[in-house]
């Protein structure tokens, strides 16, 4: 095989993979009903259950999240409270602010930075890095998380996890808003 051949089989490699690492832009949902308002759907309680997959399909870890939502000094408060299959707990407490472009950003204790979401028609799209505790050790794993709302109650959720933009797995969580 010669030098171009092989400069051609990297090229197109490459692009594989960026392109199998791009996802849509939110936009592309702008006129997708219902429309999501962030701050109404999740002032209350919620209940979510979810999984995590690994990149191969298998579940590895179920659970149920309660979230209390409240508004303070033009904040949204999310108050997350986990319960894993295992007998596990966990809390995770999100402060979101909506910024004047209608853009969102987030801070958590186990967020790196802060999570830029964009909301467009029924969809979220959140970008962030977790910093995920694993045997003692603590990763940071950056998420490209996708919220779509189905009717005034219920929303799912799709996060692919990602490592040195290498796909860890996939968590998948159905949210019903509490009447």
């Amino acid at each position: 095989m010669n030098l171009n051949r092989i400069k051609k089989a990297l090229l197109a490699a490459s692009c594989g993979l960026l392109t199998a690492c791009a996802s849509p832009d939110v936009s592309h949902y702008q006129q997708a009903e219902p429309k999501l308002d962030l701050a109404r759907y999740f002032v209350g309680t919620t209940d979510a259950w979810g999984m995590f997959q690994k990149r191969s399909g298998e579940v590895v870890k179920r659970f149920h999240v309660e979230i209390t939502g409240t508004q303070r000094d033009g904040k949204l408060v999310l108050d997350e409270r986990f319960s894993y299959d295992d007998g596990n707990k966990d809390q995770r407490i999100w402060t979101l602010t909506q910024q004047a472009d209608g853009s969102w950003r987030g801070t958590a204790a186990d967020v790196k930075g802060e999570a830029v979401g964009k909301v467009a028609g029924n969809a979220l799209n959140w970008q962030y890095t977790l910093l995920l505790p694993v045997d003692g050790k603590t990763y940071e794993v950056q998420f490209d998380d996708w919220m779509f709302l189905l009717d005034e109650h219920s929303m799912i959720n799709r996060a692919s996890m990602r490592k040195f933009g290498f796909e860890l797995g996939q968590v998948t969580l159905f949210f019903k808003k509490r009447s």
